[in-house]
């Protein structure tokens, strides 16, 4: 845990180890994107937000508790343990750690950090490819139904307009994009692990796509893809992620943190909590995620139903 304890979530201002953190995990996102040559989709309808056919227009989504109910890395956790990566005792530890971050609905960073950490070290000597085709196992396993159907809808929306669409988190940028590429979203930024020869050293490219690192990432890809910063969206629960919400011209809270839902409120910023069903507190929310909400309660209900039987 000592080599990240430099990573706090009072920090608002970018370091140079968020830069590279955030060059880094931009440019494997690209990578990715040009090497699965994916094609959004396009409907007939021409929703008001967003706009069908901008080109400079892309939008930003976190994915922990906004995507997806509970934590990627945690999740991933559990399906290592199954194929015995680790002992009894760490499951344990992931188990709390999600136990918490579902009751509480934020990122606690002491567990994040700790989690960073155990999974650091457990896929130390492990080949990426290994970890790639492992990660698209555990994704069917424990995150295919977690999914939130209201933010994926909002996603589609996205794709549907013509524009591209991208996770940023702090997991494992390789888990970021089985998940992306699942979804059939465009691609992920997400925290870069040292591999030398297809091979995991233990240690970080810069710091965790965390705060500041995940607006820097956004900011380093939109250069790159030549995009507009002002007519991109970004999507959120947590306030750690204010800056990368900052960063653009359309912020959307989703399933908000105390903290955040009060800075949007402030702000004027676009609010949805797909968590109890309430309205969004502002116009203007793509009318396909009203139905990803409604589908979402009706998933719910039925999957409730099926564990009572």
């Amino acid at each position: 845990m000592a080599a990240l304890g430099w990573l706090t979530p009072r920090r608002r201002s970018a370091t140079a180890r968020s830069v590279l953190a955030g060059e880094a995990s931009a440019e494997a996102a690209r990578k990715s994107s040009q090497e699965a040559q994916e094609t959004p989709q396009v409907t007939d309808e021409e929703p008001e937000f967003p706009v069908r056919g901008d080109d400079k227009a892309a939008a930003f989504f976190d994915l922990d508790n906004t995507v997806m109910q509970g934590a990627a890395l945690f999740h991933f956790g559990r399906g290592l343990y199954k194929r015995k990566f680790f002992e009894t005792r760490d499951l344990a530890r992931f188990a709390w750690q999600q136990a918490w971050f579902r009751l509480a609905g934020v990122e606690d960073p002491e567990h994040m950090q700790d989690a960073r950490d155990s999974a650091l070290s457990i896929v130390k000597g492990h080949r990426v490819a290994e970890l790639e085709s492992i990660g698209e196992e555990i994704y069917d396993e424990y995150m295919a139904d977690r999914i939130w159907p209201g933010t994926r809808a909002l996603a589609q929306a996205h794709l549907d307009a013509g524009q591209k669409v991208w996770l940023v988190t702090a997991a494992p940028v390789e888990i970021a994009q089985v998940i992306s590429r699942r979804l059939g979203l465009t691609g992920a930024l997400g925290t870069v692990a040292e591999s030398v020869d297809g091979v995991y050293t233990g240690k970080l490219v810069g710091e965790p796509l965390h705060g500041p690192a995940k607006a820097e990432a956004v900011r380093a890809l939109t250069a790159a893809e030549g995009l507009d910063l002002a007519r991109c969206a970004a999507y959120s629960d947590s306030h750690n992620d204010i800056p990368m919400l900052s960063l653009v011209g359309h912020p959307y809270a989703i399933n908000p943190d105390a903290k955040l839902r009060k800075h949007a409120r402030e702000k004027d910023w676009r609010l949805r909590d797909y968590r109890t069903g309430r309205k969004a507190a502002k116009v203007g929310i793509p009318a396909a995620a009203g139905v990803g909400a409604v589908a979402g309660g009706t998933a719910a209900a039925i999957a409730l139903s099926r564990r009572r039987r």
